[in-house]
């Protein structure tokens, strides 16, 4: 009896594991999110900024410094974020929360499943 509750809390945690890796997304899927939700103002080719900057080589870039991109809110220059997949999933769930004054002209996607697929495509370009 004593082995059956010791190992209860191992058991639990084998149950929940899968769930959270459930939660990294879909990369494939991610790319088509992407291109419906994000794609007319961000490319993901390194070097090429539309309407905002390039999101090639995000995840570990800190907020507002690709050098080719002028159009930063001083508030995301200030920020201090480095992107990794908490900050940008905050993010795109809601822009202004995150960057007050922020110039990003999009109000966030309330889909937790598709913010997981367009951060997977988004660790996917390398």
């Amino acid at each position: 009896m004593k082995k059956r509750i010791l190992m209860l809390p191992f058991c639990l945690l084998a149950m929940l594991l899968p769930l959270q890796s459930g939660a990294a997304g879909d990369a494939k899927k991610g790319a088509d999110t992407f291109a419906e939700e994000c794609g007319d103002c961000h490319s993901i080719v390194s070097g090429k900024n539309k309407k905002g900057p390039t999101l090639h080589g995000i995840f570990g870039r800190k907020a507002a410094t690709v050098g080719e991109f002028a159009g930063y809110s001083d508030t995301m220059k200030q920020s201090g974020i480095v992107w990794d997949a908490e900050k940008i999933d905050a993010y795109i769930t809601k822009p202004k929360k995150v960057i007050p004054g922020g110039k990003m002209k999009y109000e966030g996607l309330a889909d937790a499943g598709a913010r997981a697929d367009i951060i997977a495509y988004l660790t996917s370009v390398k």
